[in-house]
């Protein structure tokens, strides 16, 4: 077949007319942008607020499937933590630890350092101030004005010491933080198991003996002859250190010159060293504190709450409580006391929720929403017209 009798309706694929355009039901798609100035003071609060109530109300849907009244209960936490003045004790009881260890993450976190072994260095703490103790360093009869202040050095020196060992090793051998203070939280809690079931064991049990009067923290109700209103109220003097540690933190981090240091570090690593700044030695530092400030944790929890070592009291799982914490108030030390304080209350009103498991579940979800909350701050979500030009 010649050229002239080639079909001339045989065109390319580009001479394909085109087809028609395909309707959209939603002519709209869903942009993602980073926030490039920094949202109004109002909108964080918002935020928690939003994410706090998003948080009961999926933590009522499971109260609801497990057959329980999600009103109901959530006023029965309220009565059980704040109903008055006796269980609010018990509330600032529980959260005692937590403030400890919550301001150790907040400031290791502060200059990005990831302090996962709060934990650890909680239950050394508590070693050391049960050492002073049982070993003993002190005499009998020495007035608790002075066991008190050597129980709290102890602690310190304790937890600042299994602060110090993955500080070390990262500011000198790079040696990832994360892996070495968990790791060690294992074997703070074989080496304190040693001493309690084998060299302090009291008969044979798993604990030590009672420790005396003048080796515990002073309570409240210790002055219930002089004040009848504090009869009942077990809140120690911990509270009151773990409050005042927060002051100093506050201090040291938004007023002092070292403060400066470990924020900018944190935020820019190279402009720090640029700016002479011992990046080494901060690290060591900022571990070491850490550490103390856990192990103060333990002194106030041996000395304040449980009177001797034994293992399921001290190693309750403070110190990953605490990392909680600091994440959720911002790792501002004020932040880390009000947070304490309601993770106090879910401990102890959680206590009397059935199922069991259901007041960590809610703590858990409490948790994620919060957390997926920072989102909202650093990102916003816009629709886009399709075709329109960004």
């Amino acid at each position: 077949m010649s050229e002239m009798d080639t079909p001339n309706n045989s065109t390319s694929s580009e001479e394909i007319p085109p087809s028609e355009p395909i309707i959209r039901s939603f002519p709209y798609r869903l942009r993602i942008e980073p926030r490039m100035e920094e949202p109004a003071r109002w909108y964080p609060f918002l935020l928690f607020l939003g994410a706090l109530v998003l948080a009961l109300v999926i933590g009522g849907f499971l109260l609801v499937l497990a057959g329980g009244d999600p009103l109901r209960s959530y006023a029965h936490i309220a009565r059980a933590s704040f109903g008055n003045i006796g269980v609010i004790s018990d509330t600032i009881v529980k959260a005692t630890p937590i403030i400890f260890t919550g301001l150790a993450c907040s400031i290791a976190f502060r200059m990005h350092l990831w302090n996962i072994g709060a934990e650890g260095q909680f239950i050394m703490g508590a070693f050391g101030a049960g050492a002073v103790v049982l070993i003993p360093l002190l005499p009998e009869g020495t007035p608790v004005w002075i066991f008190i202040p050597v129980m709290a050095v102890a602690g310190i020196v304790a937890g600042a010491f299994w602060g110090f060992i993955p500080g070390f090793l990262k500011a000198r051998l790079k040696v990832n933080e994360i892996i070495t203070t968990l790791m060690m939280n294992y074997i703070a809690i074989a080496w304190i198991n040693f001493f309690i079931f084998a060299v302090w064991s009291e008969g044979g049990f798993q604990m030590t003996t009672k420790f005396p009067d003048n080796a515990w923290l002073p309570r409240l109700l210790d002055y219930a002859n002089r004040i009848p209103v504090f009869r009942g109220l077990t809140t120690h003097l911990g509270f009151l250190i773990g409050v005042l540690a927060a002051f100093v933190l506050w201090y040291i981090i938004f007023r002092s010159r070292w403060g400066y240091e470990i924020r900018l570090i944190g935020d820019n690593p190279r402009a720090a060293q640029y700016a002479g700044i011992n990046i080494q030695r901060n690290t060591i530092l900022v571990m070491m504190v850490s550490g103390a400030l856990a192990g103060l944790g333990g002194m106030s929890e041996v000395a304040g709450v449980v009177h001797r070592l034994q293992t399921s009291p001290i190693a309750a799982g403070y110190g990953f409580t605490g990392i909680i914490v600091a994440w959720l108030a911002k790792l501002n030390p004020f932040g880390v006391v009000l947070v304490s304080i309601l993770f106090g209350a879910l401990i102890l009103a959680g206590r009397e929720i059935q199922p069991s498991g259901l007041p960590k579940m809610i703590q858990g979800i409490i948790l994620v929403c919060l957390i997926a909350s920072d989102f909202f701050i650093r990102y916003r979500i816009r629709f886009v017209r399709l075709g329109e030009e960004i």
